[in-house]
Protein backbone atom coordinates (compact mmCIF):
# COMPACT_ATOMS: atom_id res chain seq x y z
CA UNK A 1 0.00 0.00 0.00
CA UNK A 2 2.44 2.90 1.27
CA UNK A 3 4.84 1.56 -2.03
CA UNK A 4 2.39 2.58 -4.07
CA UNK A 5 0.75 6.10 -2.27
CA UNK A 6 4.14 7.46 -2.71
CA UNK A 7 4.85 6.32 -6.19
CA UNK A 8 1.80 7.98 -6.87
CA UNK A 9 2.83 10.90 -4.90
CA UNK A 10 6.01 11.61 -6.24
CA UNK A 11 4.80 11.62 -9.75
CA UNK A 12 3.01 14.32 -9.69
CA UNK A 13 6.18 16.46 -9.20
CA UNK A 14 8.63 14.06 -11.18
CA UNK A 15 8.62 11.61 -14.26
CA UNK A 16 12.30 10.02 -13.01
CA UNK A 17 10.35 6.41 -12.69
CA UNK A 18 14.40 5.26 -10.69
CA UNK A 19 14.95 8.10 -8.89
CA UNK A 20 11.07 7.55 -7.25
CA UNK A 21 11.75 3.81 -6.63
CA UNK A 22 15.25 4.56 -4.83
CA UNK A 23 13.61 6.92 -2.34
CA UNK A 24 10.98 4.46 -2.04
CA UNK A 25 12.88 2.16 -0.66
CA UNK A 26 15.16 4.33 1.22
CA UNK A 27 11.78 4.54 3.17
CA UNK A 28 11.17 0.81 3.11
CA UNK A 29 14.85 0.53 4.55
CA UNK A 30 14.98 3.05 7.62
CA UNK A 31 11.53 2.15 8.74
CA UNK A 32 12.30 -1.63 8.87
CA UNK A 33 15.59 -1.05 10.84
CA UNK A 34 15.90 -3.49 13.53
CA UNK A 35 15.75 -0.65 16.15
CA UNK A 36 12.05 0.02 15.50
CA UNK A 37 9.26 -1.24 17.30
CA UNK A 38 7.00 1.33 17.00
CA UNK A 39 7.94 4.12 14.16
CA UNK A 40 7.75 1.77 11.87
CA UNK A 41 5.98 1.04 8.17
CA UNK A 42 2.99 0.64 10.53
CA UNK A 43 2.69 3.26 11.93
CA UNK A 44 2.80 5.13 8.55
CA UNK A 45 0.25 2.91 8.01
CA UNK A 46 -2.14 4.04 10.64
CA UNK A 47 -1.56 7.87 10.19
CA UNK A 48 -3.30 7.38 6.52
CA UNK A 49 -5.99 5.11 7.51
CA UNK A 50 -6.59 8.09 10.14
CA UNK A 51 -6.84 10.17 7.41
CA UNK A 52 -9.82 8.38 5.25
CA UNK A 53 -12.06 11.56 6.46
CA UNK A 54 -10.01 14.16 4.94
CA UNK A 55 -8.57 15.15 1.63
CA UNK A 56 -4.93 14.40 1.57
CA UNK A 57 -2.33 16.96 0.04
CA UNK A 58 1.11 16.51 -0.53
CA UNK A 59 1.80 18.29 2.53
CA UNK A 60 -0.03 15.81 4.56
CA UNK A 61 1.38 13.01 2.48
CA UNK A 62 5.39 13.69 2.69
CA UNK A 63 4.61 14.28 6.11
CA UNK A 64 4.03 11.34 6.51
CA UNK A 65 6.19 9.61 4.79
CA UNK A 66 9.58 11.61 6.02
CA UNK A 67 8.67 13.05 9.50
CA UNK A 68 9.97 9.98 11.44
CA UNK A 69 12.54 9.18 8.31
CA UNK A 70 15.47 9.82 10.81
CA UNK A 71 15.12 7.80 14.13
CA UNK A 72 17.45 7.43 17.06
CA UNK A 73 16.41 8.06 20.46
CA UNK A 74 19.87 8.21 21.67
CA UNK A 75 19.77 11.42 19.77
CA UNK A 76 17.34 15.05 20.57
CA UNK A 77 17.56 16.27 17.00
CA UNK A 78 15.75 13.22 15.05
CA UNK A 79 12.58 15.38 13.80
CA UNK A 80 15.56 18.38 12.53
CA UNK A 81 17.44 15.65 10.69
CA UNK A 82 14.07 14.38 9.53
CA UNK A 83 13.26 17.45 7.85
CA UNK A 84 16.74 18.04 6.61
CA UNK A 85 16.22 15.07 5.11
CA UNK A 86 12.81 15.33 3.57
CA UNK A 87 14.31 19.07 1.63
CA UNK A 88 16.90 16.79 0.32
CA UNK A 89 14.73 14.69 -1.45
CA UNK A 90 12.02 16.74 -2.47
CA UNK A 91 14.56 18.86 -3.59
CA UNK A 92 15.44 15.96 -6.08
CA UNK A 93 12.03 15.27 -7.25
CA UNK A 94 11.53 18.80 -7.97
CA UNK A 95 8.88 19.63 -5.40
CA UNK A 96 8.43 23.79 -5.33
CA UNK A 97 10.62 24.92 -2.37
CA UNK A 98 7.45 26.82 -1.30
CA UNK A 99 6.26 23.08 -0.68
CA UNK A 100 9.54 22.06 0.58
CA UNK A 101 9.13 24.43 3.19
CA UNK A 102 5.95 23.55 4.51
CA UNK A 103 7.03 19.96 4.86
CA UNK A 104 9.71 21.00 7.01
CA UNK A 105 7.94 23.08 9.30
CA UNK A 106 5.55 20.50 9.54
CA UNK A 107 8.22 17.51 10.57
CA UNK A 108 9.57 20.43 13.10
CA UNK A 109 6.50 20.75 14.96
CA UNK A 110 6.54 17.30 15.48
CA UNK A 111 8.88 17.80 17.96
CA UNK A 112 6.93 20.08 20.49
CA UNK A 113 3.16 19.40 19.03
CA UNK A 114 2.35 23.15 18.80
CA UNK A 115 0.83 23.06 15.36
CA UNK A 116 1.38 26.08 13.60
CA UNK A 117 -1.95 26.33 11.00
CA UNK A 118 -5.36 24.21 11.18
CA UNK A 119 -3.73 21.69 8.32
CA UNK A 120 -0.26 21.12 11.12
CA UNK A 121 -2.82 20.36 13.83
CA UNK A 122 -4.79 17.85 11.97
CA UNK A 123 -1.43 16.18 11.36
CA UNK A 124 0.17 16.40 14.69
CA UNK A 125 -3.37 14.99 16.30
CA UNK A 126 -3.40 12.11 13.49
CA UNK A 127 0.41 11.06 14.54
CA UNK A 128 -0.81 10.91 18.11
CA UNK A 129 -3.78 8.74 17.78
CA UNK A 130 -2.64 6.17 19.07
CA UNK A 131 -2.82 7.31 22.54
CA UNK A 132 -6.91 7.28 21.88
CA UNK A 133 -6.97 3.80 20.88
CA UNK A 134 -8.54 0.68 22.12
CA UNK A 135 -6.73 -0.57 25.87
CA UNK A 136 -5.08 -3.30 24.37
CA UNK A 137 -3.81 -1.50 21.61
CA UNK A 138 -2.23 1.43 23.76
CA UNK A 139 -0.46 -1.61 25.51
CA UNK A 140 1.30 -2.85 22.45
CA UNK A 141 2.33 0.62 21.72
CA UNK A 142 3.53 1.20 24.92
CA UNK A 143 5.62 -1.86 24.92
CA UNK A 144 6.88 -1.56 21.71
CA UNK A 145 7.96 2.11 22.20
CA UNK A 146 9.72 0.43 25.56
CA UNK A 147 11.70 -1.92 23.06
CA UNK A 148 13.10 1.26 21.41
CA UNK A 149 14.53 2.52 24.53
CA UNK A 150 15.77 -1.11 25.32
CA UNK A 151 19.13 0.61 26.29
CA UNK A 152 17.67 2.77 29.38
CA UNK A 153 17.45 0.53 32.84
CA UNK A 154 13.60 0.39 34.71
CA UNK A 155 14.35 2.86 36.73
CA UNK A 156 15.50 5.56 34.31
CA UNK A 157 12.82 4.66 31.65
CA UNK A 158 10.16 4.89 34.25
CA UNK A 159 11.41 8.47 35.22
CA UNK A 160 11.42 9.77 31.91
CA UNK A 161 7.83 8.01 31.05
CA UNK A 162 6.32 9.28 33.66
CA UNK A 163 7.02 12.87 32.87
CA UNK A 164 6.05 12.45 29.24
CA UNK A 165 2.58 10.96 30.32
CA UNK A 166 2.07 14.11 33.24
CA UNK A 167 3.33 16.66 30.19
CA UNK A 168 0.59 15.12 28.02
CA UNK A 169 -2.02 14.68 30.92
CA UNK A 170 -1.12 18.52 32.05
CA UNK A 171 -2.55 19.82 28.46
CA UNK A 172 -5.93 21.45 28.37
CA UNK A 173 -6.04 19.24 24.92
CA UNK A 174 -4.16 16.78 24.05
CA UNK A 175 -5.90 17.29 20.11
CA UNK A 176 -5.93 20.57 18.73
CA UNK A 177 -8.26 19.73 16.28
CA UNK A 178 -12.38 19.50 16.58
CA UNK A 179 -12.48 16.01 14.72
CA UNK A 180 -9.37 14.25 16.55
CA UNK A 181 -10.64 15.88 20.06
CA UNK A 182 -14.30 14.20 19.66
CA UNK A 183 -13.19 11.07 18.63
CA UNK A 184 -9.71 10.35 20.95
CA UNK A 185 -9.46 12.63 23.71
CA UNK A 186 -11.45 10.94 26.07
CA UNK A 187 -9.88 7.83 25.35
CA UNK A 188 -6.02 8.95 25.59
CA UNK A 189 -6.53 10.45 28.90
CA UNK A 190 -7.70 7.22 30.41
CA UNK A 191 -5.39 5.12 28.36
CA UNK A 192 -2.10 7.36 30.06
CA UNK A 193 -3.67 7.65 33.41
CA UNK A 194 -3.91 3.79 33.80
CA UNK A 195 -0.33 3.68 32.28
CA UNK A 196 0.93 6.53 34.68
CA UNK A 197 -0.55 4.46 37.97
CA UNK A 198 0.79 1.51 36.54
CA UNK A 199 4.30 3.46 36.71
CA UNK A 200 4.00 4.34 40.63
Amino acid sequence: MLANKFRTLCQKFSKDTARISLLGEEIRILHSQPIRYYHTLKHLEHIYKEFQSFKLTPLLEFGIFYHDIVYDVKRDDNEEQSALLAKKRLEELGVSSMLIEEVSQLIIETKTHKASSEVNAIFLDADLSILGSSQKRYKEYTQNVRKEYVFYDDTTYLFGRKKVLERFLDKERIYKSRYFYDKYERQARVNMLIEYNSLI
